[in-house]
């Protein structure tokens, strides 16, 4: 690996090291559906995003919220002297990327056929804290 490679890795590692995420691989939902569910809670405090998953109809909205707990439980991992509470987090960025499908085939009249694309996506969620940082 070359130098700069190398030293743009290193940076990236260093910035995972504070920034508290959440992922979820392969979930058997399509991205267009869990699209809709994350566009309501990106930019949101913690407790209304909560809220609001907690009471929406759609089925995705389950994995979402159980995904966002789990974010929130890494950043208190990596700001164990802190409190939730007075940190005010937010979820600063929920990406939605698809994931594979699984091919399946549906019989269609006069011996034809068609395809059906059951869609899987990733979900990756980023909680941050409002507060700016005092540098010294």
């Amino acid at each position: 690996m070359g130098s700069r490679k190398h030293n743009t890795a290193e940076k990236i590692k260093e910035a995972k090291k504070v920034t508290a995420f959440a992922k979820l691989n392969n979930c058997p939902t399509s991205p267009r559906k869990m699209r809709l569910v994350a566009d309501l809670v990106r930019g949101v405090s913690v407790e209304n995003a909560l809220y609001i998953l907690k009471h929406s109809p759609k089925e995705a909205s389950n994995r979402l919220y159980k995904l966002l707990l789990s974010a929130v439980a890494n950043w208190q991992a990596k700001h164990e002297g802190q409190r939730m509470e007075d940190s005010k987090l937010f979820v600063s960025e929920v990406y939605v990327d698809s994931a594979r499908s699984l091919k399946r085939i549906q019989p269609a009249p006069q011996g034809r056929a068609h395809r059906i694309r059951k869609r899987s996506n990733h979900v990756t969620i980023v909680v941050d804290s409002r507060i700016i940082k005092e540098e010294n």
